[in-house]
């Protein structure tokens, strides 16, 4: 396993989302990472921008993960995001 991918996932473990973003953009910005790697480091910088909030970026985010690697994690998370965000009480609206 790759040590940065690691270093990202104990980052965000930590809730320390701004570095775990940081550190997976230096590593999508490397050339040389492989598609698989690429495709994780996008499926983690969107899950440091859902614990953020920002949902918009960490969808971009998974979606640029699917796009390299559709059977993997990051294609459930887009689901679940999709899910949060369609979500809501119609009881709320019709009393």
């Amino acid at each position: 396993m790759d040590t940065t991918l690691e270093h990202i996932r104990t980052l965000l473990a930590q809730s320390r989302s701004e570095q775990a973003i940081e550190e997976a953009t230096r590593l999508i910005s490397a050339s040389a990472a492989k598609p698989q790697t690429l495709a994780m480091a996008y499926y983690l910088r969107g899950n440091a921008f859902r614990q953020t909030g920002d949902w918009s970026h960490a969808i971009n985010n998974y979606l640029e993960a699917v796009e390299l690697d559709p059977d993997g994690p990051a294609a459930e998370a887009y689901r679940a995001a999709q899910q949060v965000l369609n979500f809501y009480n119609h009881d709320l609206y019709n009393p």
